[in-house]
């Protein structure tokens, strides 16, 4: 479960995809996931669901890995879907006990499901296609307006970046950790709920303590590197649009169009 988490995890690839620039793909990605909450039609979300194939394939991003990112989250998927149909007021079509299924909860639950998947699948593709490096760039630079609110734009992105690069070491970290707790005879599997909770404590304890031994760790490297904030730095590789940015806004331009017509007249 632990290797299945994808979020964060950069995968190197040479593709359209990976060649933009990190502001467009940030920018299309959050215009991706609120297209996906202004209508509920399922013509909307079929276009979603082909426009998020079409860019996966030029993305060159195995379409087995990126499922594979939809197993931890499973648990939540279903659960989602339970609520949604039981306690959705309608038409009841099924009913046992004090529960109800109703039509209204059936459409509710596909909607929902069918919004979580697009929307943590549209989330890794961005992460597997970009450096946190230049994702933390990105992110700095759609947010310079916000430095005359003297709001600490740097300070936020670095914040943003750090966090990305260490899930995948945190999950390394834990792995290493519950490997050698079975081999110690400990038992992850069998029991119910709360027997399952209590045997990850003695997992709980040494991640916490790695992670903020880590912590330290970068806090001392940043401070023997004379880091003070983002005031005066320069960047290694400056972030500058080309033709095929351009190009990819057009596209996105065309999408939400898209989504706004179909959604008004279906």
């Amino acid at each position: 479960m632990i290797r299945d988490i994808t979020l964060g995890q950069y995968y190197q690839k040479d593709s359209l995809i990976h060649r933009l620039d990190p502001r467009t793909k940030l920018v299309g990605t959050l215009a991706y996931l609120v297209s996906l909450f202004i209508f509920t039609r399922p013509l909307v979300f079929a276009l979603a669901a082909v426009f998020l194939i079409l860019v996966l394939i030029l993305s060159r991003v195995p379409f087995s890995y990126m499922l594979k990112g939809l197993k931890p989250i499973l648990f939540i998927l279903i659960f989602t879907l339970i609520i949604n149909m039981l306690f959705t007021r309608g038409t009841v079509i099924f009913s046992w006990w004090k529960l109800n299924i109703t039509i209204e909860g059936l459409k509710q639950a596909g909607s929902m499901g069918i919004r979580l998947v697009l929307l943590i699948l549209g989330s890794n593709l961005m992460t597997l296609t970009t450096t946190p490096t230049r994702l933390t760039n990105a992110m700095e630079h759609l947010m310079r307006p916000l430095k005359l609110l003297r709001v600490p734009v740097h300070e936020i992105a670095m914040m943003m970046s750090i966090a990305l690069r260490f899930i995948p070491i945190l999950l390394e970290e834990t792995d290493r950790i519950m490997k050698a707790q079975l081999a110690r005879g400990a038992d992850f599997e069998s029991g119910n709920a709360i027997k399952k909770a209590k045997s990850f404590v003695p997992v709980l304890v040494p991640l916490f303590i790695s992670a903020f031994r880590r912590a330290n760790d970068l806090a001392m490297a940043m401070e023997a590197r004379c880091y003070h904030g983002g005031k005066g730095r320069t960047q290694y590789k400056p972030l500058k649009y080309k033709g095929r940015d351009f190009a990819a806004y057009t596209v996105l331009i065309l999408y939400i169009a898209a989504v706004v017509v179909l959604g008004k007249l279906c």
